[in-house]
């Protein structure tokens, strides 16, 4: 009987809600990874044009952007293990259907609106959990549910490639949306909210604005959503473009390319974040802004490797460049939640984690469209550059912000003047 009576007092069910969520981060990311690693043969197949193949990754990430509040407001108000399952269920079932759709209209509808729907749900209820039952351990625990970004991309952009190139592209979205629905049934089973372990305080549910207030008023959330907006456009056109630019460029097959593109990055990200996050935890105890130092460094670290994977003839440096992009990187994602719970009330954590969302995905969302008019006019070479830059721009900012306001919005959190 424990199978369904998990055990919300034992000091590790809180390892087991965050092995749960890390599989369904895993395969919410592996969902999305699918469709950039077979874009060249829907191109191919559908007869779709960069820039419109663009528009439905786009479109994506707008739909994304602007249903996230929602999702924010959901988890903050209702219970957030059947928002977070039920968005799992909601997604994969989109993302089967992906596989019917016989044109730009259908892939807009099933993938754009429905799955990106879907998973706009997902994120700010997810977070909030994984903080819910971790406090001292936080950073940690983000940073190994992270992990599951990593793996997730590197397996399907070889799997979802193999499958396309064996048996077409219309079957990877089959079965890894198939894969989703099965998981969203076991959550339904073993996850539960964590209420039953904090004290029954009734509070006044949070109005939908309030989030928008916490992060817009607050100095360091706001600078922490634009560092964030640049994180998601620079990893969104890289994502969307580097399988199709190792392919067209080296003649790859897709299985390849899906693979190359991704695994020296993620790999890299993989270790990176495990330490970032222990070295978070660690600084952060005694001074709590050197979190966002490490995420500002991180994303300083990475600028060169990224102009280094688009501006190679040799596939060797291309595979450098994308392994220092990956562990600069990580130093950024090991820390965006645990930053933003830092300065921002604990009612509002899945509202405030919507709105830095939003933003960066509202932001994230034009990459792929103009990665794509960049590509067919000054080419993907310099598309990579001007990636950089923005990283650039994004990881001084967050250095003079962690040093100037970070102290003061933390001690306003400690002292309950928020």
């Amino acid at each position: 009987m424990t199978l369904f009576r998990p055990n919300t007092a034992g000091k590790s069910y809180k390892w087991e809600v965050l092995v749960l969520l890390w599989m369904a981060y895993l395969l919410n990311q592996a969902d999305r990874q699918v469709f950039n690693t077979v874009l060249p043969q829907i191109k191919e197949s559908l007869e779709l044009s960069d820039v419109a193949v663009g528009w439905i990754a786009t479109i994506f990430n707008l739909f994304y952007a602007v249903m996230v509040p929602i999702g924010g407001w959901a988890g903050d108000r209702f219970s957030r293990k059947w928002v977070t399952t039920l968005s799992i269920l909601f997604w994969s079932i989109a993302t089967m259907f992906t596989g019917f759709a016989g044109g730009f209209l259908a892939l807009v509808l099933f993938r754009s609106v429905a799955t990106g729907g879907g998973e706009a749900f997902f994120g700010p209820a997810n977070y909030s959990l994984v903080a819910r039952y971790h406090t001292d351990t936080r950073a940690t625990a983000m940073s190994i549910h992270q992990t599951a970004y990593y793996i997730g991309i590197i397996a399907s952009g070889w799997v979802a490639g193999h499958i396309a190139d064996t048996l077409g592209w219309e079957w990877a979205f089959t079965i890894f949306g198939a894969a989703g629905v099965i998981w969203a049934i076991v959550m339904m089973i073993r996850l539960k909210d964590g209420d039953d372990e904090k004290p029954q305080v009734r509070e006044k549910k949070p109005g939908f604005f309030e989030g928008f207030k916490a992060v817009f008023t607050t100095p360091t959330a706001l600078m922490l959503t634009i560092g964030f907006s640049g994180l998601i456009f620079v990893i969104t056109g890289y994502l969307t473009w580097m399988p199709t630019y190792l392919h067209e460029n080296f003649g790859m097959n897709l299985a390849g390319a899906g693979f190359h593109s991704m695994f020296y990055t993620h790999l890299f990200a993989f270790f990176g974040v495990l330490l970032a996050g222990g070295l978070s935890d660690k600084i952060g105890a005694v001074k709590p802004s050197r979190r966002m130092m490490l995420q500002g460094i991180g994303l300083l670290f990475a600028v060169p490797f990224i102009f280094l994977m688009g501006n190679s003839a040799s596939l060797w440096a291309i595979y450098v460049g994308c392994a220092g992009f990956g562990f600069g990187r990580a130093f950024f994602d090991a820390n965006p939640y645990t930053v933003l719970y830092d300065v921002t009330p604990e009612r509002l954590h899945s509202s405030c984690s919507s709105v830095m969302i939003m933003t960066g995905f509202g932001v994230g969302a034009l990459a792929p469209v103009v990665l794509g008019a960049i590509k067919g006019s000054l080419g993907l070479s310099f598309g990579f550059t001007c990636l950089a830059a923005i990283w650039v721009v994004c990881g001084a900012m967050m250095l003079v912000i962690s040093r100037t306001h970070y102290a003061k919005d933390y001690n306003s959190i400690k002292n309950g003047q928020k």
